[in-house]
């Protein structure tokens, strides 16, 4: 019998002590925040705590957290013209979540282009203020001319796109209803690794899925913006999940157990498109100044150090550049200053080439991600403390941020060039071209952007426009001399890929 109990007895042990962490947990996490209805795009209390592994509480959290996020959970459905549908939209899905089709993706594509009363596609959105604002990513919108939204209680409305940034894959947009349930923005800056998290979105056409998991890593630049989307100048400093995230998640909530919201589900890396382990979300600080970016002025203020970079905690980019230089570069943390752009305010503040960045205000930079996400969420004429390594020696100065025709002031749409407003560049035919395939005008599209005005009307890149408002077109002085202070309806004549002529239009913004 003694024995027995000397066996016992440290599962006794143990199981008092978990049951009194448990018990205090729970009267812990039981003194929740509560957020009222403060301003658009709210943040939360600065008090909130997160909840660590060790948390007895979880369960409960989970179902507190859960109730709170899944009624501003939205699904989006993307409706497109069929020749605004093509293979390079599903080619980008299938980058973000694999090709479960092993390679067929594109031939699918052409093969079963959704009917016009279907959807292309389908993602999440949050809502984030009580009127109807409403995030998501940009690939879940890219190409659309209807979009859908669908709430947890099945009610639905036709969305206006408000705005994207294809740089950072975040969309912003508005269905006009009022009273409706919201999520919170925390501060993502001060998660940890290990922090429990939930995912909640429509995975797979399962309306409202939560997951659960913890963050896995901080601050992760995966190349997929730069390499696959639209993006010229992309912001990766993806928190790093292990909650399930599969197709259809996109543009979903990342919350803490409070219910508020971390950051958006965007992508995951696998081989099979399906989960298979880890997901990939913007966090929300940088989200929120994008949101707030598109509402206030209608286009994204962004700016720039200056500087043309080496990442010093790349292997391979480091030996590569060694190898190509000749120099003896050694693999470490930083950005290592390897010249200047036009109009640099680094280079004005007495950076120089060789000098490495090691720390943006209060920011260690250790790697691109972190010097793309600290300086990211600036806008022009913000000053920034830089401090770099210089010959061995440490030493700071202070940087005023440009955008990248070298302003320091913020712009509205009323402030952009023709092409900005409408989304692409031009570039001339050569007249062996014309001749060749019997052209008497035409430009070639370049650099369209995604939700452009000439995205929305099927325009990609390499696509030639012969006239804008029935006037021929041949270089881009010509499509800006025509659109230059015109309002009103602009109708543009192009052909695509395959040698067919299409007349479109849309209305200049």
């Amino acid at each position: 019998m003694k024995s027995t109990l000397k066996k016992l007895l440290p599962f006794a042990v143990v199981g008092v002590i978990s049951g009194a962490t448990t018990v205090g947990a729970l009267q812990y996490f039981g003194h929740g925040s509560n957020n009222g209805d403060q301003s658009y795009f709210t943040t939360a209390a600065p008090n909130t705590s997160f909840a660590g592994m060790n948390t007895g509480a979880v369960g409960d959290d989970f179902v507190k957290a859960a109730k709170t996020t899944v009624p501003a959970v939205v699904t989006i459905k993307n409706y497109q013209s069929r020749t605004s549908s093509r293979a390079s939209e599903q080619d980008l899905f299938d980058f973000f979540f694999g090709d479960p089709f092993g390679g067929r993706g594109q031939q699918r594509q052409k093969q079963q282009q959704a009917p016009d009363n279907m959807p292309s596609g389908m993602g999440s959105g949050v809502i984030i203020s009580p009127d109807g604002y409403i995030i998501s990513n940009n690939h879940v919108v890219a190409g659309a001319n209807k979009l859908e939204v669908v709430l947890s209680n099945k009610k639905s409305y036709i969305a206006t796109l408000i705005g994207t940034d294809p740089n950072t894959d975040i969309s912003l947009l508005k269905i006009e209803e009022k009273g409706l349930p919201y999520l919170n923005f925390a501060n993502s800056d001060n998660i940890d690794v290990g922090q429990w998290v939930l995912a909640v979105g429509n995975p797979l056409g399962l309306n409202s899925t939560v997951t659960a998991g913890i963050v896995s890593a901080k601050g992760r630049g995966i190349g997929i913006l730069g390499s696959q989307g639209k993006a010229t100048n992309p912001i990766e400093s993806f928190i790093q999940t292990d909650a399930a995230i599969n197709p259809g998640n996109s543009g979903g909530a990342l919350v803490n157990t409070n219910g508020e919201l971390i950051g958006i589900n965007s992508a995951i890396q696998s081989t099979t498109g399906y989960y298979q382990g880890y997901g990939f979300a913007v966090p929300s600080n940088l989200a929120r100044k994008i949101v707030e970016d598109i509402k206030k002025f209608g286009i994204v203020q962004r700016g720039f150090l200056g500087v043309q970079s080496l990442d010093l905690s790349n292997d391979q980019l480091v030996t590569s550049y060694n190898k190509q230089f000749k120099t003896n570069l050694k693999v470490g943390s930083g950005i290592y200053i390897t010249g200047f752009g036009e109009n640099s305010g680094a280079e004005d503040a007495g950076l120089k080439k060789g000098d490495v960045i090691t720390k943006v205000d209060n920011y260690d930079i250790t790697d691109f991600a972190d010097l793309s996400m600290s300086i990211g969420s600036k806008r022009p004429g913000d000053k920034v403390q830089v401090t770099y390594s210089r010959n061995g020696k440490e030493g700071t100065t202070t940087v005023t941020l440009r955008d990248q025709k070298g302003g320091t002031s913020t712009r509205t749409k009323a402030d952009l060039s023709v092409t900005e407003k409408i989304g692409a560049e031009f570039d001339p035919l050569t007249e062996r071209f014309k001749t060749e395939y019997g052209l008497n005008s035409g430009v070639v599209a370049k650099n369209v952007s995604e939700g452009s005005e000439m995205a929305k009307i099927g325009i990609v890149d390499n696509y030639i426009i012969i006239e804008v408002n029935g006037k021929p077109v041949n270089s881009q002085k010509d499509v800006e001399k025509i659109l230059e202070k015109y309002q009103g309806n602009v109708q543009v004549k192009f052909v695509d890929d395959y040698g067919r002529i299409y007349t479109k239009g849309f209305k200049m913004p």
